[in-house]
């Protein structure tokens, strides 16, 4: 069995969200701004809920599935990384945008804290909290089953899976990405997608099945 933890339903695999989302934000401040950071998908959807003027700033966008709902709902992008890790992505900041007033419109939670790193190196970064994500609560029934490969697609749905089940030993973890790998347990096993990408996630965890 092969178990995605995103709340994206994907065919051809067990569906099993972890988390869900709430907006916590009803405006937007943009008067200070002159580029927008966004760096989920997720982000994209809640700032179009609160306010569809974040359309006419140019965006940073962090992962290929952020990029592509930012054009799908109309705005523009100015830079878009190959990869994402919390560093590297405050380091090109540094290197490229250091004259723009970028506001990072983010999640409760993050995995790097971006801000803390630029003003280190006398970058000021706005932040806005805009959604929080909460778990998803499970009966100890749908524990998956022994042997399967687990789609872990953010350091929340990881950290949502052990509040609610222990891990087997015969699981098999494909994580997103790098910055999701620092989340999961040491005693597990896993693999990292090629791509940050949760199709590439899908087609790591049907490889690992086939050749079981």
């Amino acid at each position: 069995m092969i178990y995605l933890l995103s709340p994206l339903k994907k065919e051809g695999v067990t569906s099993l969200p972890m988390i869900s989302f709430e907006l916590v934000a009803d405006t937007i401040d943009f008067s200070f701004c002159d580029t927008l950071m966004f760096t989920s998908k997720q982000a994209v959807v809640s700032a179009n809920s609160i306010d569809e003027s974040w359309k006419n700033f140019p965006c940073i966008a962090i992962g290929g599935a952020t990029k592509k709902k930012i054009e799908e709902l109309g705005g523009s992008v100015i830079y878009h990384p190959k990869k994402f890790y919390g560093e590297v992505l405050a380091k090109d900041i540094e290197a490229f945008f250091s004259t723009r007033k970028i506001l990072y419109l983010r999640p409760k939670v993050v995995s790097f804290n971006s801000k803390a790193y630029l003003e280190k190196v006398g970058i000021g970064l706005e932040e806005q909290i805009i959604y929080e994500t909460s778990c998803v609560k499970y009966a100890k029934e749908r524990q998956p089953m022994k042997n399967s490969t687990i789609i872990f697609t953010s350091p929340s749905t990881i950290n949502c899976f052990f509040k609610q089940f222990i891990w087997d030993e015969s699981y098999t973890a494909i994580l997103i990405g790098n910055a999701t790998k620092a989340h999961l347990p040491k005693m597990c096993q896993y693999v990292i997608a090629d791509e940050p990408l949760i199709d590439s996630c899908i087609k790591k965890a049907k490889e690992i099945e086939k050749n079981r």
